[in-house]
């Protein structure tokens, strides 16, 4: 699909108008700078015409931004004025790096502009840096919220580009004119391609195509970033050595051998008492979103950190969730070989509910490791979506039952298989059965039938 970067400084309210524009609320806002930071591609239509919008975080300066008197008494700003990283912080340099990114890839660059505050020396300095770029310009002047600011909206005309486009993301005024502008000078949709094999189910049938969803999730600061960067080959994400960098859900979908897989950067999930601002919290929600939607959970771990109580939270949260998990220790060349049995033996004790999932010890930054993880998550979802044969099941069952009988006379009658997704089985019983014996005939199911790191369910009915 065609794609429509939204860029703009800081504050302006490039959020707001992709969620106006998409019709969804998928990129976090809030009334201070700074929010949105990593690329954000929402998908959107109008009239028929399907694309995807950019969210971008705020371009920096060089400099503070120049008053509307300023700029108004003809003072130029220096083609230089916008720089990556210009104000001295190496987040901020990321932040502009991602934004210009997004202007390179994009076919139409909706340049926005804050109506309220007038026209600044970092808007002139992005309209100069876009005007360089083979892409066409929609000059937007946000928070025109009534025809009373309409001639403060006009002086964006100054930026050189043809014509401005009035609105109000947060009321939505004049969206929709702005939307039937995108969709005239978007590219003509090329025809459809044909679609690329997918994972095997498992059942005998012949491959579809089917687009893996994996969430890579974990505690701040453990290289989610980094580890996702590593596996869709570019810098996708923003990295830093500040906790809670990410603050959305980023997706990226990578074409292998095996069918395309989309891999989604979550934000670092801490406690509640935790969370300094708003958009924190909607960082979590958006995380827990992506944890409920993935096929598969990738929970990263920091070695060289162990395994601390909110990773088994997130543990929890994510077996909770029925999906497969594939447990991958980062920063596992910073630690020596007696650190490495620690580790190993914390991973066995505080996480043994999940003692099916594989552990995968990798380095995000070297990519030491990264490798292995495709082929875990392959098997993990061939596993999640395995159906297997009614007469099968009742073998193993039987044989599981001659092997170690039920106590107090208990006995199943009958089991098969109910559904996938997580591979679900049903036991007929002619009395309830105690947990461990349950445990025991999963343990069974799952080493017969090798369904390695998925979940189970198995539900009793007493007949």
């Amino acid at each position: 699909m065609s794609v429509v970067a939204v860029v703009g400084r800081p504050n302006v309210g490039k959020s707001s108008l992709v969620n106006r524009l998409s019709g969804r609320r998928d990129a976090v806002t809030d009334s201070f700078a700074g929010v949105t930071r990593d690329r954000k591609v929402v998908p959107a239509d109008w009239s028929g015409v399907h694309f995807d919008l950019v969210d971008t975080g705020g371009w920096s300066s060089a400099g503070k931004p120049a008053s509307k008197e300023g700029v108004a008494a003809g003072k130029p700003a220096s083609k230089d004025a916008l720089q990556v990283g210009g104000s001295g912080s190496s987040l901020d340099a990321k932040v502009s790096e991602q934004a210009a990114r997004a202007a390179d890839a994009s076919d139409l660059v909706l340049l926005v502009v804050d109506a309220t505050v007038g026209i600044t020396q970092e808007d002139e300095a992005a309209a100069h840096m876009l005007r360089r770029k083979n892409v066409p310009v929609l000059v937007v002047a946000n928070k025109v919220d009534s025809q009373a600011q309409e001639p403060d909206g006009w002086e964006a005309a100054r930026l050189g580009f043809n014509g401005v486009h009035l609105v109000s993301a947060l009321h939505g005024r004049g969206s929709g004119d702005l939307l039937d502008a995108i969709v005239a000078l978007l590219p003509p949709a090329p025809g459809l391609e044909a679609e690329a094999p997918g994972i095997p189910t498992g059942d005998g049938s012949a491959p579809t195509f089917r687009e893996e969803r994996v969430a890579i999730v974990g505690r701040p600061n453990v290289g989610k970033s980094t580890l996702f960067n590593r596996m869709v080959g570019e810098a996708r994400s923003i990295v830093h050595d500040e906790p809670g960098t990410t603050r959305d859900s980023i997706d990226t979908v990578v074409e292998t051998a095996d069918g395309a897989i989309r891999f989604v950067d979550t934000a670092g999930l801490r406690r509640k008492s935790r969370q300094t601002s708003g958009a924190e919290y909607y960082s979590l929600v958006r995380a827990l979103s992506a944890i409920d939607e993935a096929d598969v959970s990738l929970l990263v771990i920091d070695a060289s950190a162990g395994v601390t109580h909110q990773d088994q939270r997130l543990a929890e949260r994510i077996d909770a969730a029925g999906s497969p998990v594939v447990m991958v220790l980062n920063k596992w060349e910073m630690l020596d070989a007696e650190r490495r049995a620690e580790v190993s033996g914390e991973i066995s004790d505080r996480l043994s509910f999940l003692a099916y999932a594989p552990v995968i010890k990798v380095s995000a930054l070297t990519g030491l490791g990264v490798h292995k993880l495709l082929p875990a998550l392959g098997l993990a979802v061939e596993a999640y979506r395995r159906r297997v044969p009614t007469a099968e099941v009742n073998r193993v069952v039987a044989d599981a039952q001659a092997a170690q009988p039920a106590p107090h006379g208990a006995r199943i009658l009958y089991a098969t298989q109910g559904a996938v997704n997580p591979p679900t089985f049903t036991l007929f019983a002619n009395r309830a059965l105690p947990p461990p014996y349950v445990r025991y005939i999963e343990r069974t199911i799952r080493e017969k039938f090798g369904f390695g790191p998925t979940p189970l369910k198995l539900r009793v009915r007493r007949r």
